[in-house]
């Protein structure tokens, strides 16, 4: 039987990158998970110093106010001394921005954003702690240099399949069905990316609360955060099949389940706080005091 072209560059094309993939293929200290990256921490750190200081300007530069911006890198720092062995010495900043959107975020290297629009919704430290720890699990779990690697890999072979159709005869069936597949495997490799940043929420907020747990936080400030994020996310969200992270309510429940199991032995301990009262003078009293915050920035890439 002939070999269809359109068949064949595919098949080329991913057995490429299947040979490269071993040379990017390590265990990740965090998740213990098989993942293939092309880029080492050291490139990440370079991508992630490249990119943040023109990402923190675009969202309202960093809040002025030395206290709460202080008690953010605190938290943040206190967070990062329980990250896995293996987790080689990143540029960790943790930054307070000055925008009313209520988002957190993170870059590849240890750059973490997190907005006044959040600080200004919760309640405590620990609630802050599972916002932050939430992050540096994208960092430790090299979330970024993943979806990057994926994304590379799959354009490489949707490239390449494109080319086959384009310089095929106008009358073959490489053109004929080409024309309708390539469109299609597109639209369908990027539901499937979407899928793949959805596990990497949920996966983040495991990593959060352990995180929270080894610097001595009560993990159900990360429940107390989703149910903010549930608030605010009524009467403007998408199906969450097309969305590129869970609804609030699938990750409350996963959250419950760790607190559940998991985490039981942490919600009747005193040794893991909550602390309101820290946070509220350390961080909503000063925020009280600012100018509101610009109104007119967009959205920043929501990863909470």
């Amino acid at each position: 039987m002939r070999s269809h072209p359109l068949l064949k560059v595919a098949l080329l094309s991913l057995l490429g990158l299947m040979l490269l993939a071993p040379f990017g293929c390590s265990t990740n200290p965090a998740t213990g998970k098989r993942i293939v990256t092309l880029y080492s921490w050291e490139q990440e750190k370079q991508m992630g110093a490249s990119a943040a200081a023109g990402l923190a300007e675009q969202f309202g530069g960093e809040i002025d106010e030395a206290i709460p911006s202080q008690y953010v890198r605190e938290v943040g720092m206190k967070l990062v001394a329980g990250i896995e062995e293996g987790i080689p010495d990143l540029d960790w900043e943790f930054t307070l921005l000055n925008t009313d959107v209520i988002n957190a975020f993170a870059l590849p290297g240890g750059k973490v954003f997190f907005t006044r629009g959040l600080a200004e919704e919760l309640d405590s430290e620990a609630e802050m702690a599972g916002v932050l720890g939430h992050e540096i699990g994208h960092v430790t779990a090299r979330h970024g240099n993943q979806r990057i690697s994926k994304q590379i890999g799959f354009n490489a072979i949707l490239v390449g399949t494109a080319v086959a159709v384009g310089v095929a005869d106008s009358d073959s069936n490489t053109r004929k069905y080409g024309q309708v597949a390539v469109p299609a495997v597109a639209i369908g490799g990027n539901l499937v990316l979407l899928k793949y940043g959805r596990d990497d929420e949920s996966e983040s907020d495991m990593l959060g609360m352990r995180y929270m747990v080894r610097a001595g936080y009560n993990p159900y400030g990360q429940l107390k955060v989703m149910e903010v994020l549930r608030d605010e996310s009524k009467g403007a969200r998408k199906p969450e099949w097309l969305s590129t992270h869970p609804l609030p309510e699938s990750r409350i429940k996963a959250i419950r389940r760790y607190l559940d199991d998991t985490y039981s032995y942490t919600q009747n301990d005193p040794a893991f706080v909550m602390d309101e009262d820290s946070y509220r003078r350390r961080m909503l009293e000063p925020l009280s005091k600012l100018p509101p915050s610009p109104k007119s920035v967009p959205k920043p890439p929501a990863d909470q």
